[in-house]
């Protein structure tokens, strides 16, 4: 006996290519994934992620280029490489979520949750313009942006009481290299 559907049930429509869109942006073979979870048990940032590691890389196989795309997880992956390093079949997954975020940030479509994509921007750009991540000058950046300048100030204030952000940059050599680096990669 057929189910008959609800009108409201969402038809989820593979495409094929995506997996191999991806394979050819980051040399990953994300079909060499047997879904063993070691990457997702692993995850320092599992609990932030809308999907797990592991059922993203299933997702990829899948096809199921929207989901993926537009999750919060590609944009909450720390490229830590933990994943990587766990991963039996030495699939760099930190690498595979880098090629999605680019792949995400192309498309200038819905990127999931707005405010991630755009931390990770000011992130990066901090990194560009300095060499390292200066945190209040990058924070406030974000906070300005998003206009939730006093959001998390207590946990903000209790960081830089420990010692954990400094007020005046640190000093870094090379930054123009950093620079080349970023411009050589820009449209990879």
């Amino acid at each position: 006996m057929a189910q008959k559907k609800s009108q409201h049930e969402h038809v989820v429509v593979p495409d094929n290519a995506f997996a191999h869109r991806v394979r050819k942006k980051t040399g990953e073979n994300v079909f060499q994934c047997y879904q063993c979870l070691k990457c997702s048990t692993g995850c320092p940032m599992a609990h932030a992620m809308d999907i797990l590691p592991h059922q993203l890389i299933k997702e990829v196989q899948l096809g199921l280029r929207e989901e993926v795309i537009s999750s919060r997880t590609i944009w909450v992956c720390a490229s830590c490489l933990t994943c990587s390093v766990r991963c039996p079949n030495k699939i760099d997954i930190a690498r595979v979520m880098d090629g999605l975020r680019q792949m995400a940030h192309a498309r200038k479509g819905r990127l999931g949750d707005e405010l991630v994509p755009l931390f990770h921007e000011t992130f990066l750009r901090s990194i560009r313009g300095r060499g390292r991540v200066y945190e209040i000058g990058m924070l406030m950046n974000y906070k300005f942006k998003t206009k939730q300048l006093f959001r998390d100030i207590g946990l903000g204030w209790r960081m830089f009481r420990k010692g954990k952000i400094r007020l005046l940059p640190s000093r870094v050599k090379k930054t123009k290299e950093i620079k080349d680096l970023f411009n050589k990669f820009r449209g990879v």
